[in-house]
């Protein structure tokens, strides 16, 4: 019998736990019958609860009671401003919430999700297969597998959720070639992912999304805007759960009455709202995972004709103009086959049967949403991977040393879409050592590697000795808060032309340094080497170098490097020439 593997969605709002019995994937109840569990701990002076009862602790003890805490794992202090349990620093700059990490309480929610799995199956839970947002960075990839550890569970694939659901979605609704784009909004995260199933492999093509928009924001907006209108003083978690309530109401009527009874000193509200009033302060929310939804299309190089699905997961997408404006954006209407809380979860399910023989072989091919690579010299992003590339994937190139006799380098690891080191997002940095040589001589191989759970490895090797540095990029800092992900990329087309241009500039700057002071030395030399005429148009192209470095004028100083390289190339050919007599004239006289 093959040892069981259980899929877990380990989700913002909610969390459930599957397994694949006699070929067929199911979630797991547990003792009230429920498959999805609220992802909620309380932490009390004498024990914890997790899920419901930890739910049902939050009216007496709303301080110990943590929820969405997933909008905290793998972040760093200053990253997250709100969050409904105070948070404080931790002594290297994390997050810390009632002494716990993040990785900790998360630990606990999976930890309630295997004894469930236990109870039901009545075998030890060992592996599982964990979904993410497909925007997730190297760092909270990293976390969400320690929290499994933490749990006692083997982690062996972090599947991104879009890519979970469109398995899900996949095993019996599609044909020989499909391409789906699978609209996952959840409780705190949104991805657009666009896939293509062709013979049991899927591939994604694109993903967009933000790891900072959710249900939870929408449940925010409401209650703020009922605290304004009722002119309540605080928004506690009184108001959010009566917002959230509301919030599901007006998913099947067109009014509710937003109510908290002996609220503010006694005084009791009551607020009657409409469907619309709700949809205009949700439609900001819906309009950004639509700019996603247009990368992602872009990305992929598909017009929104050429999907065969457009199917809808993540329990915000209950919601009716969320349904009414996806429709719109893609012109069809939007599959709702899957269950918004389960289908995640099934697809992990899925993925967990294959590792474990239990299913069909399918394959799984997912990419990377972000660039990587290196700061080289000059300040500039190399990239070693590009955006959207398949995974697992490796990449390499070789670098030189920048200065004579220097015996390191330090390897900045850099993820974004900008031409300049300093505007893309630094994952990590360390020292390699080398053997000193004459510039340009020492070479250095750098290799980035991503495994199938999107963790990155750097490995860097001095040719010479053959001396490998190797580091894994997964608790990284990421010192920029990730709801910029999507900024960036929007960045990156915004900033095309100058962030093009500034790396024209740098590059030309780059080799006119070099060529300038060879020129110099040649021409102050004298001798035959160089002709009077040669000697007049060097001096005049040299100075047309000089000027439009002086102004800072990319094209016109990439346009002059390259005719002062064509000016002095027969000096450099009667160079090397005179280099190589000079150098048989030694041997001979040996």
């Amino acid at each position: 019998m093959n040892e069981v593997i259980v899929g877990i969605d380990l989700g913002t709002t909610n969390s459930a736990i599957g397994v694949v019995e006699s070929g067929f994937p199911m979630l797991l109840a547990n003792e009230e019958g429920k498959r999805v569990m609220p992802s909620a701990v309380w932490f009390g002076d004498a024990g914890l609860e997790v899920g419901a009862k930890a739910l049902r602790r939050r009216a007496l003890d709303p301080g110990r009671v943590v929820t969405s805490v997933k909008r905290l794992i793998g972040r760093r202090w200053g990253e997250v401003e709100d969050f409904p349990v105070e948070m404080e620093k931790g002594k290297d700059g994390s997050i810390v919430i009632l002494d716990r990490s993040p990785e900790e309480v998360s630990a606990e929610i999976l930890g309630e999700l295997k004894r469930v799995a236990e109870w039901r199956l009545e075998v030890p839970i060992r592996k599982a297969v964990i979904t993410v947002p497909a925007y997730f960075n190297d760092a909270q990839r990293g976390a969400t597998k320690r929290a499994g550890e933490l749990a006692g569970l083997e982690v062996l694939r972090i599947v991104n959720e879009p890519t979970a659901a469109a398995l899900a979605y996949g095993l019996d609704k599609l044909g020989d070639r499909s391409r789906v784009a699978v609209y996952d909004l959840g409780g705190g995260t949104f991805d657009l992912s666009i896939l293509e199933m062709q013979d049991g492999v899927f591939q994604v093509l694109s993903t967009h999304g933000d790891t900072q928009l959710g249900g939870d924001d929408l449940d925010a907006a409401l209650a703020a805007w009922c605290v304004e209108k009722a002119g309540l003083k605080a928004l506690d978690f009184r108001v959010m759960e009566e917002a959230e309530r509301v919030k599901r109401m007006l998913s099947d009527r067109e009014h509710e009455v937003f109510r908290l009874p002996f609220f503010d000193g006694g005084k009791s509200v009551e607020l009657k709202l409409s469907r619309e009033d709700f949809e205009a302060l949700a439609k900001p929310f819906i309009d950004r995972t639509l700019d996603c939804c247009r990368r992602a299309l872009a990305d992929a190089g598909l017009a929104k004709e050429d999907l065969d699905a457009v199917v809808l997961v993540g329990g915000s997408t209950r919601i009716p103009e969320v349904r009414r404006a996806v429709g719109a954006f893609f012109g069809r209407e939007p599959d709702l086959s899957q269950h918004p809380d389960e289908a995640v979860a099934l697809g992990a399910t899925i993925q967990a049967g294959v590792l474990s023989g239990a299913m069909q072989k399918m394959v799984l091919l997912d990419v990377t949403p972000l660039s990587l690579g290196i700061e080289t010299f000059g300040g500039l992003m190399n990239v070693l991977i590009p955006r959207n590339t398949t995974i697992p994937c490796k990449a390499g190139e070789m670098f030189t040393n920048a200065v004579a006799g220097q015996k390191s380098m330090r390897l900045r690891v850099l993820q974004g879409e900008r031409e300049m080191a300093r505007d893309n997002w630094q994952l990590g940095d360390f020292e390699v050592d080398f053997q000193p040589a004459a510039k340009g001589q020492a070479r250095v191989g750098v290799q980035f590697r991503i495994d199938e759970n999107g963790i990155l490895e750097v490995l860097a090797r001095d040719v010479e000795t053959g001396r490998d540095t190797v580091v894994q990029i997964q608790s990284a800092a990421v010192d920029v808060d990730d709801e910029q992900v999507e900024k960036m990329v929007s960045e990156s087309v915004e900033h095309a032309f100058e962030d093009m241009s500034e790396r024209i500039f740098t590059e030309a700057r780059l080799k006119a340094e070099e060529l300038l002071p060879a020129v110099d030395a040649v021409l102050g030399a004298g001798g035959d080497l160089v002709s009077a005429d040669e000697a007049e148009e060097i001096r005049r192209v040299a100075a047309e170098v000089r000027e439009a470095m002086g102004h800072g004028e990319a094209n016109r100083l990439k346009a002059a490097v390259q005719q002062l390289d064509r000016a002095t190339e027969g000096v450099a050919a009667r160079l090397v020439e005179r280099a190589m007599e000079e150098a048989m004239a030694r041997k001979l006289g040996e």
